[in-house]
């Protein structure tokens, strides 16, 4: 099959690594710029223009769209879906994702397990929402934030309160969440492929530091996962309309507790800590249903 990996970037490893996969399957695999993409709409002719030509012969793409980039990246994948061209992350699902106070509802809404969590536009009443969460200490979160960037935690009522009104000084929307102190500075990534957990790994956070990410210097290491934690990532993925997923979530004395559900995970620190070939799971799911939509193809054109 002819792939394209949408990404800025084709020195990242979970670009490198995806690329290499696709080729030892024998496909042919492209990496395609989405920000340098032209997007041609007319009637019944939609088309995407790429350094002059058309992109009009990939049967499936693997969106890698980040954070800043989702409303354009998004219209790119919406316009190789118009194409009919099987994509690996769906369009609607890559901007629900994005949208973390509209993932919590969707969460929330399916039974999962969350932290407690409020958010709100300008409040003066900061004392009640930090005791609504159970309080101090709280994490104070930016709704745009990603890879534990406009995270804070405030150990406190009063640096709580200052870190909240700060926010709303900068008219910053933010969630303000429970702490889950049992939780230990870890957490756990599982990654589901086609509704199915194919590697799990739990992040611990270094010292002196709460938050687990491995690009703030958190350590990563294989992870057996409780039927519990399995079946609320597996949910968790498929209530967001995502086929491909990393789903967060911090142990609890109260059950697992879905923190985020990421629709671009990286592949390198779960690959590192599994030694599961992640990759080569995503292209399996490809073949299996991009591969459908391309034999039907060849059979009409035939």
């Amino acid at each position: 099959m002819n792939i394209a990996i949408l990404s800025r970037n084709p020195k990242l490893y979970s670009t490198r690594r995806l690329k290499q996969a696709g080729e030892a399957r024998g496909h042919k695999v492209e990496i395609i710029d989405h920000m340098k993409c032209v997007l041609f709409i007319e009637k019944k002719n939609p088309v995407v223009l790429y350094q002059g030509r058309r992109l009009d012969y990939f049967d499936a793409i693997i969106p890698r769209i980040g954070a800043s980039v989702t409303f354009y990246g998004a219209a790119v994948v919406r316009q190789f879906e118009m194409m009919k061209v099987f994509t690996a992350v769906e369009s609607q699902a890559l901007i629900r994702s994005r949208d973390k106070l509209r993932s919590l509802q969707i969460l929330s809404r399916a039974g999962l397990g969350l932290p407690k969590t409020i958010f709100m536009d300008y409040s003066r009443d900061t004392e009640g929402i930090i005791e609504a969460v159970g309080g101090a200490p709280v994490v104070i979160k930016l709704l745009e934030g990603t890879q534990g960037l406009g995270v804070v935690l405030a150990e406190n009522k009063k640096a709580a309160k200052s870190v909240i009104e700060a926010f709303h000084g900068l008219h910053a929307r933010i969630i303000v969440q429970e702490f889950i102190k049992e939780a230990k500075g870890a957490d756990i990534r599982a990654f589901v492929v086609n509704g199915e957990v194919v590697g799990a790994m739990r992040r611990q956070a270094k010292e002196g530091e709460f938050r687990s990410n491995l690009h703030r210097g958190g350590t990563a290491k294989v992870v057996k996962l409780s039927r519990p934690e399995k079946q609320a990532a597996i949910t968790a993925a498929k209530k967001m309309g995502l086929d491909v997923a990393g789903v967060d979530m911090l142990p609890s004395a109260r059950g697992p507790l879905i923190l985020e559900v990421n629709s671009s995970p990286g592949l390198e620190g779960i690959e590192g800590a599994t030694k599961v070939d992640i990759a080569g799971k995503i292209f399996q799911y490809l073949e299996k249903n991009a591969g459908k939509k391309k034999i039907q193809k060849d059979k009409i054109n035939a």
